[in-house]
C-alpha cells in the first residue's frame, strides 16, 4: 500500500505519539512500514518503535503488512529487528500463513551474540508462532529447545521463559510437550525461586 501524499517523520519524535498518529490515519501506518525497507537506518529503527507500540494497542491494523515486517527481520540493526519481532509475535495469529517466512529471520536474530533484546524478541515470536497449532510447533521447537540450553543465565531468560509458558499454553504437538517436559525437568527440580516456579508451570501444562 502506497501513500498518496508526503508524510515525513523525524526520527526524534516521540514513537508513541506517532503510534498514535498512525492508528487514527491509515497513510501514517502504511508510511511507517514502508519506512522498514528504506536506507535510513535511524528512520527504519524508529518507524519499527512506533509499529512496535501499534501491535500493543490495536495489532489489527498490522495484520495486513505482515511480510513486509518479516521482511524487517533482515536489516543489520539490532533494533529494527527487535522491535519487529515483537509486532510479529502479537499480529501472528491475525495471519499465520503470512509469518511462515519470518522464521528464518527469527532464526538470525536468535543467534545474536552481541544482543539480547534480539535474541528475547526472537523467542517471543518463535514461541507465540509454535503455539497456534502442532505443526508449527515442530518446526520452532529446536529453536526454542536450543535457546533454553544456551540463554539460561542470561538476564533475558526469565522473560524468555514467559514465552515459552505461553507456548505450552497453546497447541504444541505431543512429541513437543514431551520434549518440552524433559526439558525443564532438572529446572522443576533443583532451581529456586522464579526459575523453579515457571519450570514446574511449564510442566504442567505439558501435561494437559
Amino acid at each position: 500500500m502506497s501513500t498518496n501524499r508526503q508524510i515525513v517523520f523525524d526520527s526524534n519524535e516521540d514513537r508513541f505519539s506517532v503510534a498514535e498518529q498512525a492508528i487514527s490515519d491509515p497513510q501514517v501506518l502504511a508510511m511507517l512500514v514502508e519506512n522498514l525497507a528504506g536506507a535510513d537506518r535511524r528512520m527504519r529503527q524508529f518507524s519499527a518503535g512506533a509499529i512496535a507500540v501499534v501491535s500493543e494497542r490495536q495489532p489489527e491494523l498490522l495484520a495486513s503488512f505482515i511480510p513486509q515486517i518479516a521482511d524487517a527481520l533482515h536489516r543489520p540493526e539490532a533494533q529494527t529487528r527487535w522491535e519487529s519481532l515483537e509486532a510479529l509475535a502479537r499480529i501472528v495469529s491475525f495471519d499465520p500463513r503470512a509469518a511462515d517466512d519470518a522464521v528464518s529471520g527469527a532464526e538470525a536474530s536468535l543467534y545474536d551474540d552481541e544482543n539480547g533484546p534480539a535474541r528475547l524478541g526472537a523467542v517471543r515470536f518463535l514461541a507465540a508462532y509454535g503455539a497456534l497449532d502442532a505443526k508449527r510447533s515442530q518446526k520452532v521447537w529446536p529453536y526454542l529447545d536450543e535457546a533454553i540450553q544456551c540463554y539460561h543465565g542470561d538476564p533475558e531468560f526469565q522473560d524468555m521463559l514467559i514465552a515459552v509458558i505461553g507456548f505450552a499454553s497453546g497447541r504444541p504437538a505431543k512429541s513437543v510437550r514431551e520434549a518440552l517436559a524433559a526439558r525443564m525437568a532438572f529446572d522443576a527440580a533443583n532451581a529456586k525461586g522464579p526459575l523453579q516456579r515457571r519450570a514446574a508451570q511449564i510442566i504442567e501444562l505439558c501435561k494437559g
